[in-house]
């Protein structure tokens, strides 16, 4: 896997909080060379085995796993010629209980946990080994039945211990008065007594130390010396015994070293799998269902980091479209989307659990990679700009079928308009591969791109603008906006900037694409603006006011200076700064001095699919129903159908502005079901299939 992947999207940290859940260090080892996997049928496995100890643990059971303590010290020094010591055997020991204890355990699992539970059977008990320690090893030293010649040896050891207790006994009772202290103590491990330097000479025997001071002299009596002697040579025997022991049970365990092995392998499994567990407990993770054919369906997805922080997410790949193009304000959680989708892609390929919900589906890629981050290098001359195209260079080269590519902010860093056109060269590349892609970009163009292009489809994040607060909530089918002046504002620049910006908006940008205000007035009447593919078809570039503009760009309706009923006229405000724009309403022109003239010819009927203003409501609409007889025209304003009065509505943009000629307007204004229906219903006869409308839609 692509290691700048697997930083960008923090995919070690995962490997550190997992590693927090294990406790042995053959689970750690699992966990430091955990990576995600590409085989299909492995990473099935891998979260089988994750689910079923997930719903062990879940069952409030204790898994009595093998302690490895001082296992891994023995590991390391066999078939060395290292002769093992006592608190060798009784760590070895140790693990053998527990593999048993485990085996036993597993066997009642079967049911809940099939996969899970038949590793332990792979396990070996070691009996011959394990008993051979527990007969000669007890209390952490060599027992006296370990050998008939080492019981010996220990008992003729005590027997002169207490002669030796006996006499050292007769001595300091009969030399109380010349000793320094009433006690025994030893020098090299020797037994001596402490007697006052000037009467030393009245204790037969040898000096072996003296105090500091030089005032107490050690003495080794002559009549315990011979014994002394006698206990070292018994003592040296005892430790020659001691090694045949230890010879002994060293090589039953070098011969059992390969099951060993087995078992200490096992034990570090279970340790990774529980672990595994007990982290996908911990962020409210689930196994999901797997495939190959690139199709991704996640529900109630959240970024293990930032569980608490977002609006869990929903997201749809591979079926009707490979790519999304993502759209938004800054902070509105665009970036946070592509990490949640490539690093949960990450862990579930690495058989983990993810919190999402259930009915999760998720694709596996041989490779992901991403330009995430500004990439910005002294030390390599490398801009913003020029490290994410070395990043995408790289991922032109790699791309296919079974790659996911997720970039923020494409060609940015750049001249708009030279790194709009490499924008979408590079998507048509991308997409030409075959590569599935999630991209967020602030270039307006590459919204018709998804429109118009198979396999793409548009996305915004949704963002709470009176707040500042992003969302996380990711609506496929529609485009999103910057807010980029509104966020400022809310940030506390400076006002005279604020209006100094719009001023320059409204001067530098007076022309908008049919499309862009196509779906301008789509959003602000309402409707769907992902579904209305067929009225991006190249319109041409058509004069609008900045008071148009003003208000679709930034999400908000226009506001006249006086707005009114029937025949009043409607003020731009963009006449303030001078700018000669008109509007049309229903049997009037508004000039640059806002005195409305009358048209020499009979004003136009309003027609279906004209935008309009309402007055009464200060909002736009779409007309789908032209006036009746009554005179109530219907306008759809907020996804709502409503019938006004049509003077209260005035004249804003004429359709053909808005749509191309012949243009089907149930796109517009029928469900996509009704639609689907009534193609079918034009190429045969179904028995039993209706369309059904309310009165409203009529």
């Amino acid at each position: 896997m692509d290691h700048m992947t697997i930083s960008t999207l923090e995919y070690d940290k995962v490997k550190e909080n997992l590693r927090e859940y294990a406790v042995s260090y053959a689970g750690r080892k699992h966990i430091n060379d955990l990576e995600p996997m590409n085989n299909l049928r492995a990473i099935e496995t891998a979260l089988t085995e994750s689910a079923e100890a997930k719903e062990i643990l879940d069952k409030g059971a204790s898994i009595p796993l093998p302690s490895l303590e001082g296992i891994e010290h023995v590991i390391s020094l066999l078939h060395t010629g290292y002769l093992f010591r006592e608190q060798d055997f009784a760590a070895v020991q140790t693990f053998l209980h527990s593999c048993g204890q485990l085996m036993k355990y597993m066997v009642g699992k079967r049911d809940i946990a099939p996969t899970v539970s038949s590793y332990a059977s792979s396990m070996k008990e070691l009996g011959r080994l394990k008993g051979e320690i527990e007969r000669c090893i007890r209390f952490g030293k060599v027992d006296d039945q370990a050998s008939k010649q080492l019981e010996k040896v220990r008992k003729k050891i005590t027997v002169v211990k207490d002669r030796i207790q006996k006499k050292i006994s007769s001595i300091l009772s009969r030399h109380g008065s010349i000793l320094q202290e009433h006690l025994v103590s030893q020098r090299g491990g020797r037994y001596v007594v402490p007697v006052k330097r000037e009467f030393h000479r009245h204790v037969k025997g040898s000096v072996l130390d003296q105090s500091t001071s030089g005032q107490t002299v050690f003495v080794e009596p002559e009549e315990i010396a011979q014994l002394q002697m006698e206990l070292g040579m018994l003592e040296a025997d005892e430790a020659r015994e001691t090694a045949v022991v230890l010879s002994m049970l060293t090589g039953l365990l070098e011969e059992a070293s390969e099951d060993l092995l087995l078992n200490i392998d096992i034990t570090g499994n279970y340790d990774f799998i529980f672990a595994k567990a007990k982290f996908g407990r911990s962020i409210g993770g689930r196994a999901v269902q797997l495939n190959d054919r690139g199709w991704i369906r996640i529900r109630e997805a959240k970024h293990p980091m930032m569980l608490n922080k977002m609006v869990p997410l929903e997201l749809e790949l591979g079926k009707n479209y490979r790519s999304l193009i993502i759209t938004g304000p800054n902070t509105g959680g665009k970036t946070v989307a592509l990490k949640t989708l490539g690093l949960l892609t990450l862990m579930v390929q690495s058989g983990l659990l993810v919190p999402v919900a259930e009915g999760s589906v998720f694709a596996v890629f041989s490779q992901v990679m991403t330009a995430i981050g500004d990439g910005q290098s002294i030390e390599q001359s490398l801009s913003t700009f020029s490290a994410q195209i070395r990043r995408l260079a790289d991922m032109v080269e790699t791309a296919d079928s079974s790659t996911l590519l997720l970039i923020d902010e494409l060609a940015a860093g750049t001249d708009p308009g030279e790194g709009m056109s490499l924008s979408i060269a590079i998507l048509e590349e991308l997409g030409h591969r075959g590569a599935m892609m999630m991209v967020t970009t602030h270039f307006n163009e590459l919204k018709g791109f998804a429109s118009r292009t198979p396999g793409f489809q548009n996305a915004r994040m949704e963002f709470d603008v009176e707040s500042l607060a992003p969302l996380y909530r990711l609506t496929i089918g529609e485009s999103g906006q910057s807010y980029a002046i509104e966020i400022a504002t809310k940030l506390g620049l400076a006002g005279n900037i604020i209006e100094r910006s719009r001023d320059i908006l409204r001067v530098h940008k007076p022309h908008l694409s049919g499309t862009e205000l196509n779906h301008g007035l789509m959003a602000e009447a309402g409707m769907d603006t992902g579904n209305k593919i067929e009225a991006d078809l190249g319109m041409d570039t058509m004069e609008t006011s900045s008071s148009i503009q003003n208000g679709l760009d930034q999400g908000k309706q226009p506001q006249p200076l006086q707005p009114g009923e029937g025949g009043e006229s409607m003020q731009d405000p963009a006449e303030q700064d001078g700018h000669s724009e008109t509007m049309k309403s229903e049997g009037e022109i508004l000039h640059k001095d806002g005195k409305a003239e009358e048209k020499e010819d009979k004003p136009r009927r309003l027609e279906v699919g004209d935008a309009v203003f309402v007055t009464s409501l200060q909002r736009v609409g779409i007309i789908y129903q032209e006036v009746d007889a009554k005179g109530m025209i219907g306008v759809m304003v907020q996804k709502q159908k409503l019938k006004i009065n049509h003077k209260r509505v005035k004249l804003y943009i004429e359709k053909g502005n808005l749509y191309p000629e012949d243009y089907d307007f149930d796109i517009v204004f029928d469900s996509k079901e009704n639609r689907k229906k009534h193609k079918l219903m034009q190429r045969k006869h179904v028995e039993g299939l209706n369309i059904i409308r309310k009165p409203e839609d009529q």
